[in-house]
């Protein structure tokens, strides 16, 4: 496999480290400065430039995106990607990841456990939101900060409503999220290759520090994930598009709750931590997928006109309920069944034999119209409207 390493750090340890574990592995590798790539769209094939010259074949690439660069570096990840090159993590993905709000917009539609989190810009509303997610203290986020930059802990509603108002004051976009008062200066960082969990580790705060990331002087210990951090972890990780990803928890009485996902997780803290060699798991994860690649169905299977790629609730009203997937009717209406969603299980490729439980969801593929016919119409939303007492009505006569 011919691998290129994108990243502006040649001589950092995550960098060195899965340069001398794709070596190691008989790969060619090459670490490219990230900013040294031209797009060239002047042709009738999509290519790259790189140092003014036109960029050698590359099987795949492992992109190591600095948050300084993510706009131009994920367009050189979406130009491999339209030149058919795999990259574990997709440019949409590190977009995604990187802007907290988008990912906690994304990551609220799957039932991912996450700290109330809200975000507003008028001054009018930051009291109630305040409010909204659990009342002071309240921990307060810059939306592009990172290793722990831009993450504030406010004690009291004033000192936080002064917080928010100065740092909108300067134009800087900000989170509010409730602080999980049990999980106060520690978290857990989920190394996640693949489809599964390769590496964990806790972090611990330095002294009455609340921030427990290395580069603040935290500690690391190696953990035993539990099932359901685990689960969490990849789950979150698929969901924002990365193969490759350092998935932040918390542990809060509730379970779970997922803080981050970054697309270009640092490994000498974790590698330290836990004495695994993750950089080699990587390198063996993309190695696989070279050979035999993941494709999107979404955007693959849509090749017949009047065909393509659905997801259907099964609802409790739904006449699917108690049928097996073979008494269903779905295949005499041309309709696949690829995967079968059920709580956090996934059943991939189910059989005619599986029988359909209400709040089960499938991933089909089939005739859209067909597909559309089976989706209830949405309900809107609707708003209780306070009725105001009516008024006594008080004979008044005249004089």
């Amino acid at each position: 496999m011919k691998l290129a390493i994108l990243s502006r750090a040649p001589r950092s340890y995550s960098t060195q480290r899965l340069r001398t574990a794709a070596q190691d592995r008989g790969h060619q590798v090459k670490v490219l400065n990230t900013l040294r790539f031209g797009i060239d769209l002047s042709g009738d094939e999509p290519d790259l430039q790189f140092r003014g010259k036109r960029l050698s074949t590359y099987d795949a690439i492992l992109p190591r995106i600095g948050n300084s660069i993510t706009y131009f570096g994920t367009a050189v990840v979406r130009q491999f990607e339209q030149m058919d090159v795999y990259t574990p993590n997709t440019s949409w993905g590190i977009a995604n990841s990187r802007d907290k709000l988008r990912a906690t917009q994304i990551l609220s539609r799957h039932n991912i456990g996450m700290p109330p989190t809200t975000f507003v810009r008028d001054r009018a509303d930051v009291i109630p939101a305040i409010e909204r997610v659990g009342g002071a203290p309240v921990v307060i986020k810059l939306l592009e900060g990172t290793q722990g930059i831009g993450v504030i802990l406010a004690p009291e509603m004033k000192t936080a409503e002064a917080i928010i108002e100065t740092l909108q004051s300067t134009k800087q976009n900000v989170l509010i999220q409730r602080f999980v008062k049990e999980s106060k200066g520690r978290d857990i960082r989920a190394l996640v290759v693949g489809d599964r969990v390769v590496a964990a580790m806790r972090r611990v705060a330095k002294g009455d520090e609340f921030r427990s990331n290395v580069h603040r002087g935290g500690s690391v210990e190696p953990v035993e994930l539990d099932p359901d951090f685990e689960r969490a972890a990849v789950r979150s990780a698929q969901i924002m598009g990365l193969r490759v990803a350092g998935v932040d928890m918390l542990e809060s009485d509730e379970g779970p709750q997922v803080m981050e996902v970054n697309s270009s997780p640092g490994l000498e803290g974790i590698e330290t931590a836990t004495k695994l060699d993750v950089a080699g798991a990587i390198i063996d994860h993309i190695d696989n997928q070279v050979a035999f690649p993941e494709i999107d169905v979404r955007q693959r299977l849509t090749v017949s006109t009047g065909y393509g790629v659905a997801e259907i609730a099964v609802h409790e009203a739904s006449d699917l309920v108690g049928k097996s997937l073979g008494d269903s009717g779905l295949r005499e209406r041309d309709i696949t069944a690829l995967t079968l969603h059920r709580g956090t299980m996934v059943i991939p490729n189910p059989n005619s034999h599986h029988v359909l439980e209400a709040g089960d969801r499938m991933l089909c593929f089939g005739k859209l119209e067909e597909m559309r016919s089976m989706i209830p119409s949405r309900r809107r939303r609707t708003r209780k409207v306070k009725r105001l007492p009516k008024e006594p009505i008080h004979d008044v006569r005249p004089e």
